[in-house]
């Protein structure tokens, strides 16, 4: 296997693992931002109010891509059994 085969396929786990996180990574930050602004408007400093709405939008998120989720890493998992022969040589 030659280095620029195993640059090429670390790159391709990155970008899978990046796609599938995001999503969840996404809205958390949104929530908290947005969370973080009501707090700021409202003047509400509670720790803990921000933990329940982003963890239930990071939940909800999770459930409505976990099947493009799956896809994406059976796609990437059939690929790699696959080339697997390649990357022997």
């Amino acid at each position: 296997m030659t280095p620029d085969a195993i640059v090429g396929l670390m790159a391709e786990t990155i970008k899978v693992t990046l796609l599938v996180a995001a999503p969840m990574l996404i809205v958390g930050l949104v929530v908290g931002v947005l969370i973080s602004l009501f707090q700021a408007v409202t003047q509400i400093q509670e720790m803990t109010l921000v933990f329940v709405p982003k963890i239930v939008a990071v939940l909800v998120t999770l459930v409505a891509a976990l099947p493009w989720m799956i896809g994406m890493l059976i796609n990437f998992t059939q690929n790699l059994f696959v080339n697997i022969p390649l990357y022997a040589r």
